[in-house]
This record gives structure tokens, C-alpha cells and sequence, in this order.
């Protein structure tokens, strides 16, 4: 068996052109829908294949954890998340916030309080997400400090600081005299008279009357406005410009005085950047890993084995992007009569011949089971078009690149999957019309340039090898791809059309047969994978099913037993491979049932070593307590210092905030 060293090798960018091939995109999109914040919706729409297995591993050790959280209701608290990065980092070097980003920041730095007592409430066995928490502080406090000067609207409080508070007396006291004194003006009858009408109406920060154009002389004050018909003019009398000129002076104020408000809150946010970022950070990640998990909820995911051996084993595996497509497709009689050549369904369209016939009942993806890697490293598929074939290779492909990324699948529970340097795919018919090239050439150019960078830590995926030339031909090239395939010592999966391919993994003990399954009777594929078998030919049933004349038939099985003399041969070693390919999958499944039942025993026997030392490592605390020593209190979720101890009573006095208090042993942890 060939073991791909995975592990010690450096991260290699997937191959872009695969990644377009197999809807890696669409998948991205697909799981940024399942984020709550911008930064987790930023960091789902990067995300990118690791080729590390460590790394892997625990990504999805993460995403089982937080599966396990959402299932006893210890969903995150992301309420208030914004990405304030920026604005902190700025904070941090001087630059005064604006009151609108002020708040922002506050609903961030609450949102670190909200998960620093969120890591506190996590089940203790959730040691994955409380460790990756566990750098979080509670930074509320400057929160709640920026919601005490600043309401949601993002006016400044007078409670801010008494300064603040002086002068908007003061401004209030003025505008009361302002006003008195426009009440008065208003009740002198003369002056009533040269009024356009009989209200005061405001100009900016200045209290003005309406006066007739014709009586302005008999208005002294100041215009600060002319009507659109030029009839009317606004005068603020002389008897309250000395006011506003006083108004101006304490506006200025105010000013100055909000602006210190918002330098000192600023200052503070200065002071908690770093801390702030860093939280931010993290619970970015948690919002992906949060997504990932909500996803594989939604759509019945499993976490997969992650192996560096090469060993490939999806059971029941579905293609991710059909599954929600069907999930989420108009009613069915909607697009009657679209066709997709690789939609797997298990129900057959309605007879569009048939009037009013009955609607189709809601398509599923019909899940396959897909192997490499163990006991053999090249699978040949081949069977009818739309058959599936296609969608196979999509599937394998993008399942390996979810598990790379860190996230569950959608197959079976206990799937293996391994790390793969490259995955590189020539899918589907990809002529180009700028290079005039065929559909042959630009198979074979894609082909040349898979082979550059294939290694023994690559999956290749090849759809209908050999087509598109004479067949005779085709599969002449097909074979010599196949050898140069397994010389490479690569995971392979390639479908065909070709008869003469379907031969070739008798001839080699490290390639195996695969057939998609087509039923005769309802003339329909079933888009079942079936590994040990090649695709029989079915056009002589079809066409006795289409009931062409019997004479006809009968010269087609004479020129078919002329073509295929050892026709009977294939069959009967066809037989016996697949008889042989059942009693090894159940051999398989029961080895890798018992090897998960083993490494289950092995983590529950390190979990009990664990929990004893730490036990003992918490009794040896306990007792060796004494005056200055700095402790985790549970009641209060925070540290504090020992003050005294108290070994008769079983109690510790312990110093946190402002206050002392006693506490029994038992309550007391390791800072």
C-alpha cells in the first residue's frame, strides 16, 4: 500500500480550474447562507481545501462539537457582532470615532461579553470550542461604558459628563427665554398686523418671524430667509439676537464638550483594540464553524475519517448542491420538460402524453457508495448517458474538498476520506471557441495538463475517456491513460463509453470495475452505483421493449455474437467479481466498524486517565493553597487571590473586585 505523506507536506492551492469544474463556489455560498455575521460570511466565501490532516482533523472535530452544542440548545450568542476591526485598530492610534461607530463597537465588545460567559455555560465535555474561546475577555464593560453616553440613535447623553450637562442647561434655560420672548412679540397686536401669518416659524438655530415684504421696516431685525414668491420675509427681531449670538457661544460648547466625550471614549476602545481584534477574530471562526454545523444539521451530515493512506470509502454519498437544489426547486409541474442531463431522481417525470396527469412526486439524490484506495486505485465506470456517471465524479470530488475544508459530509457515518494534494478534474465538454479546438483536443490538452502535476497524492477524475474520436482509437489512448494512471500511483475514477475499456481492470489487480445501473423495464436509469461490474450494453432490450420488428432483432443478435464471441465469458467472470466485491465491502465495513469501536474504547480509557489526573492535580491544589495564590472562583466565573485558608472548614477567603468572600474547597480552581 502506498502511504501519502500528507501531514509533513506544505499547503498547496487547489487546482482553480477543478474547483470551477465540481461548484466549489456554489458550495461556498451554499454554507456563507448558514453564517449570522458579515465576518463569518467573509470567511466562508474564502474558504480553501487544507492539506494538512492535523489541521483537518481538528476543524472537524470543531464542527462535531458545535453539532453537539446546537443539539442541547448552546447556540452562540452572536447578537451585536460587527466587524470593527478597522475602526478599533484606528481607535488605537488616536483617531476620534464617530458616535455611529462608537456603537457599533459597543454591540461588538458586548458580544465578547456575551461569549465569555458563553464559553463559561458550554458542557464540559465541548473542550474543542472551549478552548478555542478560551483567549476571549469580557470587554462589556467598555461597552456598557459607550451605552451610557451614547443612545442608539447615536446622540450624545447629557449624563456623558457634567460639562456637557452645564452647558445643555444652559442652552435650555436660553431657548426658554427665546421662546418667552417670541410669545411676547406675538401677542402685540401692531405687530401682528405686518405678519404673513400669525407663527414663528425656526431658521437653522435662529427663532424667525414671517413679515410681510411691504412692512419690513417695521420689523428691526435681522433676515435670514426670503420666501419663493418674494412676499415674505424671515426676520429674527433685535431683541433676541443677542440671544442667539449667546446660543452660538454655548452650541460651540456643546460641541467641544461632545467631541471630548466622544476623544474619551475613543481612548477607551484604544485601550481594548488589540484584545478586541483578537476576540473578533475568533469569533469569526466560531460564526464559520457555527455554519458548517448548521448545515450538516440541516442536511443530515457526518464527520468523515480523515486517513493519510489514501484509503477513499463515501457511503451513501450525496452530491450537496443537488440535494439542496431539489430541496429548494419551484412546485414540480413549474419546469415540466426541463432536462438535466445530471439530476439523479428517484422518481420518474409525469407522462407529459398523459392529460392531466398526476404531478411528480419531490426529487431526492439517490445515494452511491464510492471506494478507492483499498484494494484497488483506479475505478473505470461506465454504464448509460444520463446514468449518473457524471454526477459521481462531482460527487466524489466535492465531498473530499468538504472534508478538506473542514466539514462534515453528506454520506454515511464512518466514511473515510483522505488528504489529497491535488484533485484535479476534466469534466463535461469543454470545447474552446478562441482556440478553435475540438472537443477531443480539448479533452486531451486538459489530460496533458493534469498529468504535469499529478503525484501519488492526487485524486483525477476523467469523464468519458477516450470520446470524441474513433473509438478503436479512443480507446487505444484510453488504455495508455489508464497505465500512465497507475503508474503515477494517483486515486483515480474515469467513466467511458467505450466496450473495449471495460476489460481493462481484469487485466490489472489495481483497477476495478464500476457500472451505473439502467432498468430495462421502466426504461429508466437508477442512477445506482454498483462497484465489480461494467456497464452491459442494453440498446437490443430497449429496442425489443420499443418493439422493433423481430426479423430485425434477430440479424442484430448475429452480427452482435460475430462481434462478442466470448460475450458469455465476460458475463459469467463479471459474476464472480461482483460475488467477490460483496464479501469484501461487508469484510470492510465489519473491520472499520471494529476499528472505530477500538479508537471509541481508546478515547474513553484517555478521557478517564485524564479526568483522574486532573483530578488529582486539583486536590494537590486544594491543599497546597496559602495567602497570595491567584485562583479561578466558579460562583463568579472570574480569578481572584487567596486571602486566607481555612483547612478545618474546608473554605477559602478569596479577594475578587471589591469584595472577599468565603468559599468552600470545591469551588475553587486552577487560574
Amino acid at each position: 500500500m502506498i502511504t501519502l505523506d500528507v501531514e509533513s507536506a506544505p499547503a498547496s492551492v487547489m487546482d482553480a480550474h477543478t474547483l470551477d469544474l465540481l461548484g466549489f463556489d456554489k458550495l461556498r455560498e451554499l454554507l456563507a447562507g448558514y453564517t449570522a455575521s458579515s465576518l463569518g460570511r467573509d470567511l466562508a466565501r474564502q474558504i480553501e481545501p487544507s492539506t494538512d490532516a492535523s489541521v483537518i482533523r481538528k476543524e472537524i472535530s470543531l464542527v462535531t462539537e458545535m453539532v453537539e452544542a446546537l443539539g442541547l440548545n448552546q447556540a452562540p450568542p452572536f447578537s451585536g457582532l460587527h466587524d470593527v476591526r478597522l475602526i478599533a485598530r484606528r481607535a488605537a492610534i488616536g483617531t476620534m470615532l464617530t458616535a455611529e461607530q462608537l456603537i457599533e463597537v459597543a454591540e461588538a465588545l458586548n458580544c465578547t461579553g456575551a461569549m465569555y460567559r458563553y464559553r463559561m455555560r458550554l458542557a464540559e465535555h465541548l473542550s474543542g470550542l472551549i478552548d478555542h474561546l478560551s483567549g476571549i475577555e469580557d470587554l462589556g464593560t467598555v461597552g456598557k461604558s459607550i451605552g451610557g453616553c451614547i443612545d442608539a440613535r447615536g446622540h450624545v447623553l447629557d449624563m456623558a459628563s457634567r460639562d456637557l450637562a452645564a452647558v445643555r442647561q444652559k442652552l435650555y434655560e436660553l431657548d426658554e427665554k427665546v421662546k418667552a420672548e417670541i410669545r411676547r412679540l406675538l401677542r402685540d397686536p401692531e405687530l401682528r398686523k405686518v405678519l404673513s401669518y400669525p407663527n414663528a416659524t425656526v431658521h437653522g438655530d435662529h427663532y424667525v418671524l414671517p413679515v410681510a415684504v411691504n412692512y419690513k421696516h417695521k420689523v428691526p431685525g435681522v433676515v435670514h430667509r426670503v420666501s419663493g414668491t418674494g412676499e415674505t420675509l424671515f426676520v429674527e427681531p433685535a431683541s433676541i439676537a443677542g440671544l442667539s449670538a449667546e446660543r452660538v457661544q454655548l452650541k460651540a460648547d456643546e460641541d467641544r464638550e461632545v467631541k471630548r466625550v466622544l476623544r474619551r471614549l475613543s481612548g477607551e476602545v484604544g485601550r481594548v483594540a488589540k484584545p478586541l481584534v483578537y476576540a473578533l477574530d475568533v469569533i469569526a471562526k466560531l460564526d464559520l464553524i457555527c455554519a458548517k454545523a448548521r448545515y450538516s444539521r440541516d442536511f443530515d451530515m457526518y464527520p468523515p475519517d480523515v486517513n493519510t493512506e489514501g484509503r477513499l470509502w463515501l457511503r451513501g454519498a450525496r452530491h450537496p448542491l443537488l440535494e439542496s437544489l431539489f430541496r429548494n426547486e419551484s412546485p414540480p409541474n413549474a419546469e415540466r420538460g426541463t432536462r438535466n442531463a445530471e439530476l439523479k431522481t428517484e422518481s420518474p417525470p409525469p407522462d407529459s402524453s398523459v392529460p392531466n396527469s398526476e404531478p411528480r412526486a419531490p426529487r431526492s439524490v439517490v445515494p452511491i457508495d464510492i471506494r478507492l484506495g483499498i484494494g484497488f486505485n483506479l475505478l473505470v465506470i461506465t454504464g448509460p448517458n444520463t446514468g449518473g456517471k457524471t454526477v459521481t465524479l462531482k460527487t466524489t470530488g466535492l465531498l473530499c474538498l468538504m472534508a478538506q475544508c473542514g466539514m462534515h459530509v453528506p454520506a454515511g457515518e464512518g466514511s473515510l476520506v483522505p488528504v489529497f494534494r491535488h484533485i484535479l478534474a476534466d469534466i463535461g465538454d469543454e470545447q474552446s471557441l478562441e482556440q478553435s479546438l475540438s472537443t477531443f483536443s480539448s479533452h486531451v490538452s486538459r489530460i496533458s495538463s493534469i498529468f504535469k502535476v499529478a503525484d501519488n497524492q492526487s485524486l483525477i477524475l476523467l469523464d468519458e475517456l477516450g470520446a470524441g474520436t474513433d473509438p478503436t482509437e479512443g480507446a487505444a489512448l484510453g488504455r495508455a491513460i489508464l497505465d500512465q494512471l497507475d503508474h503515477v500511483g494517483c486515486r483515480a475514477i474515469v467513466t467511458t463509453h467505450l466496450g473495449d475499456l471495460k476489460t481493462y481492470a481484469f487485466n490489472n489487480d489495481r483497477a476495478e470495475n464500476g457500472a451505473v445501473e439502467f432498468d430495462v423495464e421502466t426504461m429508466r436509469p437508477t442512477y445506482r452505483l454498483h462497484i465489480g461490474q461494467f456497464g452491459m450494453s442494453n440498446a437490443l432490450k430497449i429496442a425489443r421493449r420499443l418493439k422493433l420488428p423481430k426479423e430485425l432483432l434477430k440479424k442484430a443478435h448475429r452480427y452482435l455474437k460475430k462481434r462478442k464471441g466470448k460475450s458469455g465469458e465476460l458475463a459469467r467472470l463479471q459474476e464472480l467479481r461482483l460475488e467477490a466485491e460483496q464479501a469484501k465491502v461487508e469484510a470492510l465495513a465489519a473491520r472499520h466498524e471494529a476499528d472505530r469501536e477500538k479508537e471509541a474504547l481508546a478515547r474513553a480509557r484517555a478521557a478517564l486517565e485524564k479526568e483522574a489526573a486532573d483530578r488529582l492535580a486539583l486536590s494537590e491544589l486544594r491543599t497546597s493553597l496559602k495567602a497570595g495564590t491567584v485562583v479561578t472562583v466558579q460562583r463568579f466565573g472570574s480569578t481572584g487571590k487567596v486571602v486566607k485558608v481555612d483547612p478545618k472548614k474546608q473554605t477559602v477567603t478569596v479577594s475578587v473586585g471589591i469584595g472577599q468572600w468565603e468559599v468552600p474547597f470545591e469551588e475553587i480552581f486552577p487560574a
